[in-house]
């Protein structure tokens, strides 16, 4: 009977879950770890990924080292044009990651994308729990981007983009949309989303034969990028971190 409580205390998952949900690396690297023969469980080496232990009653080792609760670590990059959001990239193109060179840090991964093209406010973490509430398309936090575009949008045009348009197939629409500003020929633009779909904004603004000149996330939920310097980092706070989690 005690063995069934403390199993139920303690659910079984397979080791290269755990070694990811411990904020060691991501699962595939963690996957890796385990089948070239570097991890341990209770003194064994296992080679199967999916190897089922309890976390907190499992002793797990990667080579050699007992693997602790490492504790939860998130930054935000005002990442640059330019750079693709990946850890490496197979034609060769820089990544986000050259902005963290020399900087010691242990194991992180973007939470969420902006494309090659896109700028702003990228966070990384090393918790990918915490990180899939963050990116979840229904209960993450909203998203606020500052648009440049092509010409400047009428009032109709800027109602519309807030009611939802089929695009091949899939049902888009901005949260929120005003005008910031305008020039003579373009026009800056404020955008919210509540959902992230894959170059969603872009393919919206296609959708009204408008061109996307630049696009700057500059808040997640209540995190705003304030005068971060382009390509700079920091760690959020216990308090940054508390308030996004509390606005999904």
């Amino acid at each position: 009977m005690q063995k069934k409580n403390s199993d139920a205390v303690s659910p079984r998952h397979g080791i290269a879950r755990v070694l990811s949900k411990q904020g060691l690396a991501s699962r595939t690297q963690a996957a890796g770890w385990v089948r070239e023969g570097r991890v341990s469980v209770n003194g064994r080496v296992v080679r199967d990924p999916e190897f089922p232990v309890r976390q907190g009653v499992d002793t797990i080792r990667v080579a050699g080292e007992t693997v602790a609760v490492v504790e939860r670590r998130v930054l935000m990059l005002n990442k640059p044009r330019g750079l693709v959001t990946s850890a490496k990239d197979e034609q060769g193109r820089d990544t986000v990651y050259r902005c963290f060179d020399g900087a010691g840090l242990p194991w992180i991964a973007p939470v969420g994308r902006l494309d090659k093209a896109s700028e702003g406010l990228l966070l990384f973490c090393n918790d990918p729990a915490w990180a899939a509430t963050i990116t979840d398309p229904e209960r993450g936090p909203d998203k606020t981007y500052h648009v440049q575009v092509d010409r400047i949008p009428d009032a109709g045009t800027i109602a519309a983009l807030q009611v939802d348009v089929d695009i091949d197939g899939v049902r888009m629409s901005a949260k929120s949309v005003r005008l910031l500003r305008s020039g003579e020929k373009n026009a800056w633009l404020e955008i919210v989303l509540d959902e992230g779909r894959n170059r969603q904004i872009r393919r919206l603004l296609a959708a009204f034969d408008i061109s996307v000149l630049r696009l700057i996330r500059v808040a997640i939920g209540p995190l705003v990028l304030g005068d971060l310097a382009k390509g700079q980092w920091r760690e959020l706070g216990g308090e940054e971190i508390a308030a996004l989690s509390v606005s999904l």
